[in-house]
């Protein structure tokens, strides 16, 4: 008979940040300018991604690096000191004359940046799109996509409790998802409402 309390592996790790395996919601377009930016077939040489937190910036830029890792990228630039700003100016100027594309991304539209005022201007010289947090319903369906990934089942009533009850923000999610599958697995359980709140409940005690 198997044990009641077992090891659980780590068998469906959390996948890479990929251009694939982005949640697009209403950021299509700005998800195929920078597939296109990092295939090399977007005529337009600068890229900038702002939104709030949660909203995707990082992957994309992430999964951008591994797509092409001749990139120059810039994430949070918002936090940039006086010799990164600099760096990121030259690199964009020489974006503009034939050298390696920029995808820059921050918190605010580049006039709203606490920035040098010729880096704000360079930033708004090439695209800029504002990546808009996904849904509700959108959050439900990657949840179900992920629970799928690693094999599991979620009922409606276990998504939404999730997305009630925790930050919404995709890593947030993501990552509870993660302690799921393997409490799931480790007490040979289903995840249903009672488990999640078993899990919910370890993490707030502990």
């Amino acid at each position: 008979m198997p044990s009641p309390l077992q090891l659980p592996l780590e068998i469906f790790p959390a996948p890479e940040p990929s251009l694939d395996n982005y949640v697009a919601g209403a950021n299509a377009e700005a998800l195929e300018r920078v597939r296109a930016l990092a295939a090399g077939r977007l005529q337009e040489a600068i890229v900038y991604l702002w939104g709030e937190q949660g909203s995707g910036r990082s992957h994309l830029l992430r999964a951008a690096s591994r797509a092409n890792p001749a990139l120059v990228l810039a994430d949070d630039v918002e936090t940039l000191d006086e010799a990164a700003q600099q760096a990121l100016f030259i690199a964009i100027n020489a974006a503009r004359d034939g050298g390696a594309p920029v995808l820059a991304a921050g918190n605010a539209p580049p006039a709203q940046l606490a920035l040098r005022e010729d880096l704000r201007t360079r930033l708004g010289w090439g695209l800029v799109y504002q990546l808009k947090p996904l849904t509700d319903p959108e959050k439900a369906l990657h949840l179900r996509s992920e629970a799928a990934r690693r094999g599991l089942r979620l009922a409606d009533e276990v998504v939404w409790y999730l997305l009630n009850h925790l930050p919404r923000d995709l890593a947030s999610l993501n990552a509870v998802l993660d302690r799921l599958d393997r409490h799931s697995l480790a007490r040979q359980r289903p995840v249903t409402l009672p488990l999640v709140r078993e899990v919910l409940s370890t993490n707030n005690d502990g």
